[in-house]
């Protein structure tokens, strides 16, 4: 018998700019907004099967999904590779130095790619009754492990109070509006959070006070936590090489590893010859066209991927063999995200051949939601695999309009840290390099 399953075309491509409330965060950057920006993509065939995706809210990178619509419509969810092409061919390659110099991501084309991938795999999921994990190569693990994402932070928990959350988060929520900006209160708000979700390896975000004061926290955290709890911190490249190694070299022996505390490959080699501790990035490798560099220098031991950046879930499998070929580790970076984010980030750190690392999410520092189902539960700080078709979540449609609504009312259009930050130190200006 010839069974063969007929694939549909995709009839509808609906693109919705969101704002979820984030607290007032600081980083190197600046200072985040009370309200973080997201976009929902949808898209439906012709037999009315629907996938989702999730992207970090931009104006601009809207508008591409827009002019990229009809390249999408008419196509076939499986021709991804087909699809991809055409959508490269039509905004052009992009290299790595459009990323930009601040903490997150400013490409168009790897978040256009990346949303228009996830959505189609959640339909081919939906059509062959698999989920997402068994289309990258099946389930390596049950459960997906988190760490603890800890941040200086101001009086606050953004948005306007007043939303209804689960008892998980409800442990947390008054934790969740105090200010942090110092050891004491890191330590606090670690405690409050790991009871909460059960997170048990913690990250600082850091770059934002002087390094002997973030350096303080970490043994603050270790003094509080014990040496079995793996800590970490990220400068997101603020610190020169000579402070990089001063400050690296007092945490020997603390930390897991040290994130990004310099720019650039050459730098970065440099620090990673003189320490012990492994060194991680999000920043100096974030395309495949930086890995050549990063192997003939050494820049660094483990690459942090996000699928929303790297061009997707497939491309982050395949990252995942190229680090393995050159010695590296492999692990994920977070930024502010819901659920449907979430699920494709526990789909992809199920399929992965190896999770030497807990992953960064930033999800209980949010407090909406936008999938039917509700907030995602983590247990011992790990989320469970979805098992239903594809992705495994489906869009609360009252949630989508709020949350749109709320991204028409705050005016908001990009992530801009350092406006924010000026609110409150006025003229203060975002510096690559600060200490």
């Amino acid at each position: 018998m010839n069974l063969r399953i007929k694939a549909p075309r995709i009839r509808e491509m609906i693109v919705t700019p969101i704002a979820i409330t984030d607290p007032p965060l600081l980083n190197a950057a600046g200072l985040h907004a009370p309200y973080a920006l997201r976009t929902i993509v949808e898209l439906i065939t012709d037999d009315n099967i629907s996938g989702v995706s999730e992207i970090p809210g931009n104006v601009s990178i809207n508008e591409s999904l827009e002019l990229a619509r009809h390249l999408i419509i008419g196509r076939s969810p499986v021709q991804l590779s087909s699809i991809g092409r055409e959508l490269e061919n039509y905004f052009g390659r992009e290299t790595a130095a459009q990323r930009g110099d601040t903490p997150w991501d400013q490409r168009k084309l790897v978040h256009v790619f990346s949303a228009i991938e996830v959505a189609c795999l959640d339909i081919i999921g939906k059509i062959t009754g698999l989920p997402v994990v068994d289309l990258l190569g099946g389930k390596m693990r049950e459960r997906v492990p988190f760490a603890a994402y800890l941040f200086y932070k101001y009086k606050g928990a953004g948005g306007e109070m007043g939303f209804n959350i689960d008892e998980q988060a409800n442990q947390w929520s008054a934790a969740r509006q105090v200010a942090a900006l110092d050891p004491e209160g890191i330590v606090h708000q670690a405690k409050a959070m790991c009871a909460a979700f059960g997170f048990r390896s913690i990250k600082l975000k850091g770059g934002v006070f002087d390094p002997a004061r973030e350096t303080a926290a970490i043994f603050a955290l270790r003094d509080a936590f014990g040496e079995y709890v793996p800590l970490r911190i990220d400068p997101n490249a603020l610190w020169t090489v000579e402070t990089s190694i001063h400050y690296g070299r007092k945490m020997e022996g603390i930390i897991e590893y040290l994130e990004d505390p310099t720019r650039g490959q050459k730098n970065m080699s440099i620090v990673r010859q003189a320490l012990k501790t492994p060194l991680a990035t999000n920043m100096c490798t974030t395309s495949f066209e930086d890995i050549p560099g990063s192997v003939a220098v050494g820049a660094e031991d483990i690459i942090l991927s996000d699928h929303h950046f790297w061009g997707g879930l497939r491309a982050s499998m395949e990252l995942s063999k190229i680090c393995t070929t050159f010695g590296r580790h492999l692990s994920m970076h977070s930024n502010s995200h819901l659920g449907i984010s979430l699920a494709a980030m526990v789909h992809l750190g199920a399929a992965l051949p190896y999770l030497p690392y807990d992953l960064d999410t930033h999800y209980p520092w949010q407090s909406d939601e936008v999938v039917s189902s509700g907030r995602f539960h983590f247990e011992d700080g790990a989320v469970t695999v979805p098992s239903a078709p594809g992705l495994g979540v489906e869009l609360d449609k009252q949630a989508l309009t709020r949350l749109h609504q709320q991204y028409l009312d705050c005016g908001l259009t990009k992530r801009d840290d350092e406006t924010e930050m000026q609110k409150v130190v006025p003229g203060w200006k975002f510096e690559s390099v600060r200490w």
